[in-house]
């Protein structure tokens, strides 16, 4: 006969038992890529979840590698895209380059940058959005552990793009959060080609935390038109040598 210690106990691992097969269930978006998913929990970046994004390398303040990073992530999910900031200088038509067209993204501007994450949390409790997207330069433990349970409740994903303008700034993104993964995108040069001409735009993408994962970096090519990403052939690890170039398929 069970005494109350053993019931207790049992309960406890039937709730963690549940609590751990909701987790491996959860759904995810892969990248198409081996060399990446296979690094994430799941094989994909999970939906109901917050993403952290850092813009580093020269220039970072206006490069937009990050920014592009996330447009090409959403581009492949279905609906409409909620997009918060509180400074005009995002290009939207730029989000064509990455898969994402214009029309499909709501704008949400706020006077106070901490507002933004406010208008991120409600935006996750609306249905019928794809994803929810924005750009601070500070966000604390609370708040995003706010977003997180809002993500997880909607199984809609939230990401927040780390920005700043002073060294002082930039300091704040290696504080922690309780974003599942926190990513750091920089430009990196472009390979040569067999041919004089512009090689294609190349990033690299630095996976820093990953809840469950282990941090790994990969040179990568930037997202096309289809929100793809890619290897540069020269780089790509492949058994025959006959793809100029190895692109997501999923």
């Amino acid at each position: 006969m069970r005494t109350g210690r053993q019931r207790m106990l049992a309960d406890l691992r039937h709730r963690i038992e549940r609590l751990e097969h909701g987790r491996r269930s959860r759904a995810v978006l892969p990248f198409g890529l081996a060399p990446i998913d296979r690094r994430l929990p799941g094989e994909g970046l999970a939906l109901g979840a917050l993403h952290e994004l850092i813009e580093a390398g020269p220039g970072s303040e206006f490069a937009g590698a990050a920014t592009l990073f996330v447009a090409g992530v959403v581009a492949r999910l279905k609906g409409p895209v909620l997009w918060c900031l509180n400074r005009r200088d995002l290009f939207a038509p730029g989000f064509m380059n990455a898969g994402l067209h214009p029309d499909r993204v709501i704008y949400a501007e706020t006077f106070r940058e901490r507002d933004v994450l406010a208008v991120m949390e409600e935006g996750l409790r609306e249905k019928g959005l794809a994803a929810v997207v924005g750009e601070v330069t500070r966000l604390g433990l609370t708040a995003s552990r706010r977003l997180q349970l809002a993500a997880e409740a909607s199984n809609v994903p939230a990401f927040v793009l780390r920005r700043w303008w002073t060294v002082a700034e930039k300091e704040l993104a290696s504080l922690p959060s309780a974003a599942v993964t926190r990513w750091r995108i920089s430009p990196h040069p472009s390979l040569a080609l067999p041919t004089p001409g512009l090689g294609r735009v190349c990033w690299h993408v630095e996976l820093l935390r990953c809840r469950g994962g282990e941090p790994h970096s990969w040179i990568l090519e930037a997202c096309n038109e289809k929100g793809r990403l890619a290897l540069p052939s020269d780089l790509a690890d492949r058994p025959d040598q006959t793809p100029v170039r190895r692109a997501a398929t999923r």
